[in-house]
């Protein structure tokens, strides 16, 4: 019975969510409105709702209910009662690695493909070893923080008082089980700030210098601009971002971290600029791409059956453009950092062509950071510098 209402509810979930809307944003909408929902309800209800969406395009054709059960497998590795109600066969099985799961799978439904989860292949990074990924599809990333210089032994030891699983990646980089609610552990937020693994190692490419004037083209919520003040406190800043509710977020995190001196502005970078940024020349430039995400898919896996293939050349055209219309205000020799949190060709190894090509820009070094190896996203890196 437990096994079916929980289908009932996953049934119900699915049957009213929007498309194009993340999943984080539309449950606390659902549960709120099921109020009789407890907290375990809440729990296995969104464990079945994500598990499904990381199937992606397998199996499209296949009812399902069908398609949860094969889901529910793949992508546990403990036992549970819903696959012990509907697939006992398989709920034996579930300790198995993922190998030995997708022939178990193919026994029952032959048309499994693995690749059919994520059926862009083809256009993803030279450097992404493809069958890891598309099995890190099956497992929920980690949750990461960056701690802040001085309040390392403060979160540990808060951690261990608390019985918090968490591993050190070094560098201040500790790695949480996703779920983790720091809200209840830590009573005040400004000893670290959450922030993936991934994005966390681009800072090796900033390089910046005392004094130098610095600007976070795309800044979004500040992440990358936090990185480099922690580097280097004593650079002239400069954010933007096309979205004023971004920026005020922004604000209220910088004002956290303790970062007070930087200039904010509201732009759009497909447009001319030159009207804000006419007088401002940057000893370096951080263009945190907008881009398809394809990298993030693990913490958002809606969106891999959501995407239209045809997406991936308007990013690309979308970076183009504002890379253009940024790298004029770099200064010679001085080095602009390309980021991306998306695994397709087209929007990291073709934009650093078309930046060499098209804007005269040198390549010192660029990367893939292969997040699916450590339960993080997959980003791409690039540090360009100007002629």
């Amino acid at each position: 019975m437990k096994a079916l209402n929980q289908l009932k509810t996953f049934q119900r979930i699915l049957g009213s969510y929007p498309a194009e809307t993340p999943l984080s944003k539309f449950l606390p909408g659902f549960y709120r409105q099921n109020k009789q929902m407890g907290s375990t309800d809440r729990k296995v209800a969104s464990r079945l709702i994500y598990n499904y969406f990381r199937l992606g395009k397998a199996l499209f054709n296949t009812p399902t209910e069908d398609r949860l059960i094969v889901a529910e497998f793949l992508c546990n590795s403990q036992t549970n009662s819903f696959l012990q109600h509907f697939k006992p066969e398989w709920a034996l099985c579930v300790g198995f690695d993922t190998d030995e799961k997708i022939k178990l799978v193919k026994t029952v439904y032959p048309d499994f493909k693995l690749s059919d989860v994520f059926p862009w292949s083809a256009e993803v990074s030279k450097d992404i070893d493809i069958d890891a990924f598309l099995k890190s599809v099956f497992v929920q990333p980690d949750l990461f923080i960056r701690v802040r210089k001085g309040f390392d032994q403060h979160v540990k030891a808060l951690l261990t008082k608390e019985s918090a699983v968490f591993k050190d990646e070094g560098n201040g980089c500790l790695a949480l089980p996703n779920g983790t609610r720091l809200e209840a552990i830590f009573p005040q937020q400004n000893w670290f700030e959450v922030q993936d693994l991934s994005s966390q190692q681009t800072a090796k490419y900033f390089k910046p210098n005392k004094w130098e004037a610095w600007w976070d083209a795309c800044a979004a919520s500040g992440g990358k601009s936090l990185l480099l003040h922690e580097l280097q406190p004593e650079l002239k800043l400069v954010v933007s971002d096309i979205r004023e509710s971004i920026l005020a977020n922004l604000d209220e995190r910088f004002q956290q971290a303790g970062l007070i001196k930087y200039q904010r502005k509201l732009l759009d970078l497909t447009q001319n600029v030159d009207p804000e940024l006419h007088n401002y020349e940057f000893d370096g430039i951080i263009l945190d791409a907008p881009c398809s995400g394809s990298g993030t898919w693990g913490r958002t896996p809606e969106m891999i059956s959501q995407f239209q293939p045809q997406k991936i050349e308007f990013f690309q055209r979308l970076q183009q453009s504002i890379s253009r219309n940024v790298v004029k205000y770099l200064k010679p020799g001085k080095p602009l950092i390309y980021i991306t949190c998306s695994a397709f060709k087209a929007e990291n190894e073709d934009a650093v062509n078309f930046m060499v090509k098209d804007l005269g820009m040198i390549v010192e070094e660029q990367t893939v950071l292969k997040g699916y190896e450590n339960k993080a996203d997959t980003m791409f890196v690039a540090r360009l510098v100007k002629k």
